[in-house]
This record gives structure tokens, C-alpha cells and sequence, in this order.
């Protein structure tokens, strides 16, 4: 075996999640490395939607220049369409129409929109991101085996899989990034609990040119196919251009590849015309519904798919993942700098396990709506009551889906209620509805968006250390004093605006370092270094 240096902190897995954590990471300067057993290639891109929450990350690490110019059409619609039938034969019964990006503008609770970046593109964004710090390691071709937990750190055993043997890496701390089938969640004994199974799926993924010529179909994002048995598959356009992914949504057993006859049989069903095509890849794969019953085991932590599996209608896992990354990264930093306590690094999965429950759940939801549709065996039929059964089918499910295409209050909308490195303030807690989003400035809460007066939002001020808000006229002296005396970064920040005043409602507003809100109040707390200490995780 090979000993390598101390490496602080070891990430093991190269989808976007690690590759966003390394990142953020070494963005604020913390040592790290990543160890993926693949080359960085992606042949099955497993997500497509950045969220408008990743985006704001992204725009804090300088990155939303580089999302927007990858190699998606930015003018390709985005609607939602659902198909009795064929394209090329069948009956177009609803449509959710959503304008393309360059077509979009972003809402009024951000200075970010949703981006269609499917992981092809988006993970070498992070790969790059991640590959412009000194103190970010990136490892491919390497693979985790095992580890062990002493008393001042990790010992990680991983194979080098080019030039062969076991490398013996030390860490502080050890973060399985590695995906549903995690095997560092598995070496730490996390168990997850949910549904292991929801349904089995075949992901196809072909090239063609053109295809919008072979049907009189308006073109759009993703296309739903309902046939007499129900909703049996989808069709997405991965890059806007020339290649798409088509999901057999029922297709047998777990694991079970369908042969090409039956893949080219589907193709043919959903696309109703014989056409040329190139087969790229081929893959089956399971649903799930899961959460970790714990993010962490000492030293060991999980995030992304390795802490929940969900379905994708929605678009919320990598997402999720994304969010875990940031949350888990300061709180790393905060620790291995010196003023954040131990209760803060318990604080990750109080605070993350709940939004991952509430997304899979929602998740889950969505998926049944995609496959409510009942069994009709006239659906496809010539006459006038088949086609009042189509017209009725199709009100009924676009009025049902309407759920999943609107979703800011899950992008946006999460809270950390109950965290114990946040200060409750009394007020109540804001609303779960997945389809609105309200700005508040509630403990644990994002802290709002607003435009300031130089064209920068107020998220533009979060991110490094944490940040005080003075608006108005209360002395902020008492919480300054008591973070110096810790040994927190903090910087005040002095707004007269009336506008962000009102939507802040406070006149003192304390945000973290990843851009919620950890304690608020009209004048500085006599118990100012108690408020300090809650929040670094040191009481």
C-alpha cells in the first residue's frame, strides 16, 4: 500500500454534488480532495434542471456565465406536452407552455431563473470551478474500498484503477458524494428508510436530427405519452438540438435491459413513424424513495443521492444535493478554522434531513400525478366519444401536472425549523406550498432578495463569513464585540432602503455564510455572546 499526504477533508464521488462541495470548499480556501472511479464523462445525463437556488450558488461562485453558455438552445421551447397516442398519429390533449431561457426572466424573489443544463454540461462547469483552487485535488480513476476512524481522524483505503494498487489517504473528515447505491453510506451503517422501489425504468438515449420534422406537433421540452393503458412513457430534449431521452416508465424487472427490437418497438409506438436514429446508450434503472436516517456517523458524511433517492419528476434531487453541499461546506470550514463548535456540524442533518423528506415526498407526489391517467381502452378510438374521453383526459391531467411544473416554494421556500444554530424569533413558521414562495426573513430562512441601489441583490452580499445587516438606526455594537471575542467573521452592512427594510422587517439581521437567516431583532440582545455562540455551533 502507498501512504499520500493528509488530505483534510476527502470527498468521494465526482456527480455534481462533490464536485459543487469540493468546490464551495475551495472557494473558501479549505483543502480538499475528490476521489470519482469514473473519468468524468457522463453517458447518461441524470439531471437537467438547475434550480433557481443552485443558480443563486452558482452566481456567487461566479459561474452563471458559464451555465448559460453551454451548448443547450437557449431558444428551444420549454413546454410541457402530453400525447394521446403518437407524435406522428396521434392527438396533442394538453400542454403546459413555459418560454424558452433566452425567452425567460427571472421572478421577483430572485436575480437568478431556472436553467436547462442537463449534467453533460453542468458537471464540467463544476469540474472547472472546482479545478481553479490550488487546494482542490481532483482523483479520477480512483475508488473508494473502505475506511477506518481513529481518534484524530480517517484512514480511507482507494484503489488506483490506472496504475493499480491501494493508496492509504488520512482526513479530518470523509464525505460520501457517491450516489443511491453509496458505498460510504454503507461502510458507515447509515440505513435509509422509504420505498426502495417505486418503479423500474428504462432510460434511452438517441441522436437525431431534425426530429421535429417527423411530426406536426409544436416542439417542446418534454413530451408525456398516455396510451390506452395509461401513461407509459416520456420523451425529453436533452440538449434542444439533435439528442433526446426516452423513458420506457414501466419496463420489468429491476436491472433487466430490454433488448434493441424492444427499445426500437417503443421508439416507434411513441414517435408513430419509422425514422433513422442513432442508439447512444441504453439504460434501466429504479425509482426510489429514501432518505438517510442520519447525514453523518462521526467523522462520515453523506450528501446528495448517497443521503436521499428520489424520483426526478421535478427535478429536485441533484438540486437538493447542491444545497446539502453548501450547507455541509461552511460548517466544515467554520470547524477546521477554529470558532465553529461541534453542535454545528450536529446542526447539518437537523437542518437538511427535512427538506430532503419534503422533496421526495413531493417527488413521489408528482410521480403519481404523471401516471394517474386511468386504464381506457376506446382512448385511441375514431369516434366521437373516443375523442370527449381524450379531451377529458387531457383536463384531467394537465390540471393535475400543473403541480409539478410550478415549484418555486420547493426551490425557495425551505426553512430550517428547529436548527439548533439558529435563534427562533417567535414568528410563525411560512408556508410549505410547493408552488409559491413569500420572502421572509424568519431565522432559518433564506435571507431575502432585493435589488440595492449599485444593481447588486443583497445575496450578492452573502457567502464568505457572516454578515450583519443594519437597517436602521439599532447600535449593532453588542454583536459585533461578542463575534470578535469568538473569532467569527463578520462584516456589518448598513442599508437605507426602505423597501428592503419592509421586507426584511427587522432592523438587525444576522445571515450565515451560505445565505440563511440565523437570528434577527430590532435592537442588539443583551445575551449578545450566548446569540454568537448558538449560531457557530459552540452552545
Amino acid at each position: 500500500m502507498k501512504k499520500r499526504e493528509h488530505i483534510p477533508i476527502l470527498i468521494v464521488g465526482g456527480g455534481p454534488v462533490g464536485l459543487a462541495l469540493a468546490g464551495d470548499l475551495g472557494w473558501r480556501g479549505v483543502p480538499c480532495g475528490l476521489i470519482e472511479r469514473g473519468d468524468g464523462s457522463i453517458v447518461q445525463p441524470r439531471q437537467d434542471l438547475v434550480g433557481v437556488r443552485t443558480m443563486e450558488f452558482c452566481r456567487r461562485w461566479g459561474l452563471v456565465g458559464d451555465v448559460e453558455a453551454t451548448q443547450y438552445d437557449r431558444d428551444y421551447p420549454q413546454d410541457n406536452v402530453y400525447i394521446a397516442g403518437s407524435l406522428a398519429g396521434g392527438w396533442e390533449i394538453g400542454r403546459y407552455e413555459v418560454p424558452s431561457m433566452n425567452g425567460a426572466q427571472p421572478t421577483p424573489e430572485s436575480p437568478q431563473m431556472r436553467e436547462r443544463c442537463p449534467q453533460n454540461m453542468f458537471d464540467p462547469v463544476l469540474r472547472k470551478f472546482a479545478g481553479r483552487f490550488d487546494c482542490v485535488e481532483l482523483l479520477y480513476r480512483h475508488r473508494f474500498v473502505g475506511y477506518e476512524e481513529t481518534s484524530d481522524g480517517v484512514l480511507v483505503y482507494v484503489e488506483d484503477l490506472d496504475a493499480g494498487g491501494t493508496l492509504v489517504m488520512t482526513c479530518d473528515f470523509l464525505v460520501g458524494c457517491d450516489g443511491a447505491n453509496s458505498e460510504v453510506r454503507e461502510a458507515a451503517g447509515i440505513a435509509m428508510s422509504g420505498n426502495p422501489a417505486l418503479t423500474h425504468t428504462t432510460n434511452v438515449i438517441f441522436r437525431c436530427a431534425g426530429f421535429e420534422n417527423l411530426h406536426d406537433k409544436r416542439p417542446g421540452y418534454r413530451f408525456i405519452f398516455i396510451g390506452p393503458e395509461g401513461t407509459w412513457a416520456t420523451l425529453v430534449a436533452i440538449n434542444g438540438r439533435d439528442e433526446w431521452r426516452f423513458s420506457i416508465l414501466r419496463s420489468g424487472d429491476a436491472g433487466e435491459r430490454p433488448s434493441d427490437d424492444a427499445v426500437h418497438a417503443a421508439i416507434l409506438r411513441a414517435v408513430g413513424r419509422d425514422f433513422d436514429y442513432e442508439l447512444l446508450s441504453v439504460m434501466p434503472w429504479t425509482r426510489r424513495e429514501l432518505v438517510a436516517d442520519t447525514y453523518r456517523n462521526g467523522k462520515i458524511f453523506i450528501a446528495g443521492d448517497a443521503a436521499h433517492a428520489m424520483s426526478p419528476t421535478g427535478g429536485f434531487g441533484m438540486n437538493t444535493g447542491v444545497g446539502d453541499a453548501v450547507d455541509l461546506s461552511w460548517k466544515i470550514a467554520a470547524v477546521r478554522a477554529g470558532w465553529g463548535g461541534e453542535i454545528l456540524l450536529e446542526s447539518y442533518t437537523v437542518e437538511r434531513q427535512p427538506v430532503a423528506k419534503r422533496n421526495v415526498a413531493e417527488a413521489s407526489g408528482n410521480l403519481g400525478r404523471m401516471l394517474s391517467p386511468a386504464p381506457h381502452p376506446d382512448l385511441l378510438g375514431k369516434t366521437p366519444e373516443a375523442a370527449a374521453l381524450r379531451t377529458q383526459v387531457g383536463t384531467d391531467f394537465a390540471t393535475a401536472m400543473q403541480r409539478e411544473w410550478r415549484t418555486q416554494g420547493i426551490h425557495l421556500g425551505y426553512f430550517y425549523e428547529g436548527s439548533p444554530v439558529c435563534v427562533p424569533d417567535g414568528t410563525p413558521s411560512p408556508s410549505l406550498d410547493p408552488a409559491t414562495y413569500e420572502q421572509t426573513a424568519r431565522p432559518g430562512s433564506r435571507a431575502p432578495h432585493c435589488w440595492l441601489a449599485d444593481g447588486r441583490s443583497t445575496l450578492d452580499l452573502f457567502g464568505d463569513g457572516f454578515v450583519l445587516l443594519r437597517l436602521g438606526k439599532a447600535d449593532p455594537t453588542g454583536l459585533g464585540a461578542a463575534a470578535r471575542a469568538a473569532g467569527v467573521p463578520l462584516e456589518l452592512v448598513e442599508i437605507d432602503d426602505e423597501r428592503i427594510v419592509s421586507t426584511y422587517d427587522a432592523k438587525l439581521v444576522l445571515v450565515r455564510p451560505d445565505g440563511h437567516v440565523a437570528w434577527r431583532g430590532d435592537a442588539a440582545p443583551d445575551n449578545a455572546r450566548d446569540v454568537i455562540d448558538r449560531v457557530r455551533g459552540a452552545a
